[in-house]
Order: C-alpha cells, then sequence, then structure tokens
C-alpha cells in the first residue's frame, strides 16, 4: 500500500448528494463540533475522513493544523476531532484533530 491515496470513490457519496447535503452538513456539525471518523485517503498535504453519522460530509484534518514532531493517521485508522471550519467551494468540513492538540 502508498504512503499516500486519495479516497477510494466507492468509500465516498456521490459528489451531487454531497452538495446537496451540504447545507444539512454545515448545520448538523456547527464550528467547535466534536466528531470522529474513519480515515480513507492521505495526502502530503492532510487527511480525508468519512464522518459518523454524517453519511453525506466529507471532513479533512490537514497538516497546518498538525503540530511538526506528529505524523498523518494511517489509512483507515479511527480519529476524533474538533470542527474549525466550512469549506463551501468544495464541500468540506475541515477538522483539527484531537491527536494534533498542543497542551496550553
Amino acid at each position: 500500500m502508498p504512503e499516500f491515496s486519495w479516497p477510494d470513490r466507492s468509500l465516498l457519496p456521490a459528489s451531487d448528494v454531497i452538495d446537496q447535503s451540504w447545507p444539512a452538513t454545515v448545520s448538523t456539525l456547527p464550528l467547535g463540533s466534536h466528531v470522529s471518523g474513519r480515515v480513507i485517503g492521505r495526502r502530503p498535504f492532510g487527511v480525508f475522513l468519512l464522518l459518523d453519522g454524517v453519511p453525506n460530509a466529507v471532513g479533512f484534518a490537514e497538516i497546518t493544523a498538525m503540530p511538526h514532531h506528529m505524523e498523518l493517521p494511517a489509512l483507515g485508522a479511527t480519529v476524533a476531532g474538533e470542527v474549525i471550519w466550512h469549506a463551501d467551494h468544495n464541500r468540506q468540513v475541515k477538522i483539527r484533530l484531537d491527536a494534533w492538540q498542543v497542551p496550553g
């Protein structure tokens, strides 16, 4: 298995379904919400997630929120985090993973 991969399209909802569900996704997952999901794709810039309980949503945790000493979670890993943004242009729910939180 390669270190990086795009999400398997068979795991993703159809793009028109994601578009139609976007207002409900944003309403269901307001900023600050805590979510969990499974890593379905790894890229050098972050990981794509299928979010638990929100079947027509795609989450994305980008490395800009990852501390330098951490690594991306493995494909298939279950992760949790906080909703930090809704990217309207590509219908992604941006997530900061709990494992990436820097103790204050």
